[in-house]
C-alpha cells in the first residue's frame, strides 16, 4: 500500500470514529432527549446529590461554567432541581426528578463508556500506543492546542437536545450534500 492509500486510510478511520460519536449522540437525543453531557452530569449527581457543582465539574472534568449550565438545561427539561441547602443557605442540593431517575434505571449507555470498558483491557503497551498515535494525529492536524474534554460527544457540549437535534440535522444535511457530489 503506497502511502496515499495508507494516509486515506487514516483519515477514513477518523470519520468512522466522528461518526460513531455523532450516531451515538443523535440516539441519546432521540432516545432520552438528553446529550452526552448532560446524561454523564445526571449520572454524577445519582452517585451523590450533596456535593458542590465545581465538586461535579472536576469529576466528570468539565468547567464549573458548563456543567452550570447543563445543570440549567437539565432543570428547564425537567430531569433536576436545585434546592438551597436548609442547614447552609451557602450550599446549592441538586435533585434529580422522576423522569431522570427512570431514564437513568434503563441504565442508558454512553460511547465513552463501552470505550472505556474496552480500553482498560488493553495492556499497557498498548494505552500508551495508541496515545501516542492519537496525540501525534491531533498534532499533524493542527488540534493538539485545541481544549477538549475527555467527552466523546459531538456538538457543543452545554446544548440543549433540541439545538443538539438541529446540530446533527444539519451534519447530516452536508453530509448527504457531499454524498451527491
Amino acid at each position: 500500500m503506497d502511502s496515499q492509500e495508507l494516509a486515506d486510510d487514516v483519515v477514513s478511520t477518523i470519520r468512522k470514529i466522528i461518526r460513531a460519536i455523532d450516531l451515538q449522540s443523535k440516539r441519546l437525543v432521540k432516545k432520552f432527549g438528553l446529550t452526552g453531557p448532560q446524561l454523564i452530569v445526571l449520572k454524577e449527581i445519582q452517585k451523590n446529590s450533596n456535593r458542590p457543582i465545581s465538586e461535579i465539574a472536576r469529576t466528570v472534568s468539565l468547567s464549573q461554567a458548563t456543567v452550570t449550565s447543563i445543570l440549567d438545561r437539565l432543570e428547564q427539561q425537567g430531569f433536576a432541581q436545585r434546592h438551597r441547602s436548609t442547614q447552609d443557605k451557602r450550599k446549592v442540593n441538586i435533585e434529580l426528578t422522576d423522569k431522570a431517575r427512570e431514564i437513568l434505571s434503563s441504565n442508558p449507555s454512553m460511547l465513552q463508556e463501552t470505550f472505556t470498558h474496552e480500553f482498560d483491557k488493553l495492556e499497557d503497551w498498548e494505552k500508551n500506543m495508541l496515545l501516542a498515535s492519537l496525540q501525534r494525529l491531533a498534532a499533524m492536524m493542527d488540534a493538539d492546542e485545541i481544549n477538549a474534554p475527555p467527552v466523546l460527544v459531538s456538538g457543543p457540549i452545554a446544548a440543549s437536545s433540541a439545538e443538539v437535534t438541529r446540530y446533527l440535522d444539519e451534519e447530516n444535511q452536508v453530509s448527504a450534500e457531499k454524498g451527491k457530489s
